[in-house]
């Protein structure tokens, strides 16, 4: 099983609408702090829109916009900086997560660094979300984990 739709409409239309949940699904990461939403909203967002593509489009052909084993990369690339914005909190005398530390390292305010630490983390938890959904269903699909 490809999860290939051999409806052209539906794959015309899955190719319109994805850009469009992406970028809703990205202003739903980077709004997160400051209205409902955040970095796993975001991420899932992202994440279907990918897995619509490779749904309505097949996964080969899905591949150019994300290809295989890159799901597993950025879910990996999301913890990293999550833990990163942490750990460097800690490094800089704070604890964990305590983002007005970063002012330390960072030529703004600590309002301003705790907008940016929180950003940061944001992010991460939405590349995160998206790259194991993705991970996930790819290996459903082929049924073998990626190595």
């Amino acid at each position: 099983m490809t999860g290939k739709s051999d409806n052209p409409i539906l794959s015309m239309i899955s190719r319109m609408i994805s850009p469009f949940i992406m970028i809703y699904a990205l202003y739903v990461i980077f709004h997160g702090h400051y209205s409902p939403g955040g970095g796993f909203q975001g991420g899932t967002m992202l994440g279907a829109a990918v897995i619509l593509s490779r749904l309505a489009s097949g996964s080969e052909l899905s591949r150019l916009l994300l290809g295989k084993g890159i799901g597993t990369l950025m879910g990996a690339i999301g913890v990293f900086i999550y833990f990163g914005t942490g750990f460097l909190a800690m490094l800089l005398g704070g604890r964990f997560l305590e983002y007005k530390y970063l002012a330390r390292i960072m030529p703004v305010s600590d309002a301003m660094a705790r907008n940016w630490g929180i950003q940061f983390v944001e992010v991460g938890v939405g590349l995160a979300v998206m790259g194991i959904m993705v991970a996930l269903y790819d290996d459903i699909l082929t049924g073998e984990p990626d190595a």
